[in-house]
């Protein structure tokens, strides 16, 4: 069985936690330690289980807690070689550096590192896979690309950014320099493009679609649901919205009857 959670989504930290088996891996890690800590005790983790962490770029809300986190508990961090050269992750114990669109085991997971365009060094995302099953982590792009397109199509599961909303973007109080970075082609997604990217994908295969980064300044999830509404029809139990302070209780997916769940 593929399990996900997540201890927070937003600009102010981002974790996401995915388990197969004995093999549990934290996507980036945007808390610090004793925030990390009391986030996985609610999830009824500890520090001490986790495989590895996963690093998708270098900025504050993806990587603040990585390097303290890994040093406590001895836990492995990979990232891209642009990643570690940004000189954000400094102090980890053990770093494990890899190119995007490269495919690696940890443990009982596959994972899956695909190159998406945000203003960071080398960023990533990720496409994990246990078995017949994947999880599609897609947050921090300002753009949609037909890389990322077909990397991504077929998930069981997928974690997608519905960061801002236009209107919203532009009538709130952020600078101007700042305005055209989120929205610019290297920021992050706003409803309508994360709305047309899961058209693009399919959601025939989805038993769970979160909604993601969602910014407490420039979105709202009524207006993230009605983008999404209208490509998805009325939203169903399938369905879940990632908060800030609290992220989501676990989700899973069972594997399919007859089929192994190990990937070799």
């Amino acid at each position: 069985m593929l399990r996900f959670a997540s201890l927070g989504s937003g600009s102010k930290g981002n974790a996401t936690v995915v388990a197969a088996g004995d093999t549990i891996v934290l996507i980036d890690c945007g808390f610090s330690l004793r925030e990390t800590r009391r986030r996985l005790a609610l999830l009824g983790l500890e520090g001490e289980q986790l495989s590895a962490i996963l690093v998708t770029h270098e900025h504050s809300d993806h990587s603040a807690g990585v390097s303290r986190l890994a040093r406590q508990f001895n836990v492995p961090v990979y990232l891209t070689q642009g990643t570690w050269n940004s000189g954000r992750l400094q102090g980890c114990p053990e770093v494990v550096r890899f190119n995007c669109d490269y495919r690696f085991n940890i443990g009982q997971l596959e994972v899956e590192a695909v190159a998406v365009p945000h203003d960071a060094r080398e960023p990533c995302q990720f496409r994990l896979r246990h078995g017949d099953r994947s999880l599609g982590v897609l947050t921090d792009l300002g753009s949609v690309t037909s890389h990322v397109v077909e990397r991504f199509k077929g998930c069981d599961a997928l974690i997608l950014e519905f960061n801002h909303d236009l209107e919203m973007l532009r009538r709130g109080g952020y600078p101007p320099a700042l305005k055209r970075r989120v929205a610019g082609d290297w920021g992050h997604l706003n409803n309508n493009q994360a709305a047309a990217l899961l058209q693009q994908l399919g959601t025939d295969t989805l038993q769970h679609l979160v909604l993601a980064h969602i910014s407490e300044n420039n979105n709202c999830p009524e207006r993230a649901a009605a983008a999404l509404a209208a490509v998805y029809g009325p939203l169903d139990e399938r369905v879940v919205f990632a908060a800030q302070d609290l992220g989501f209780d676990w989700l899973a997916l069972p594997a399919v009857a007859g089929q192994g769940q190990l990937l070799q």
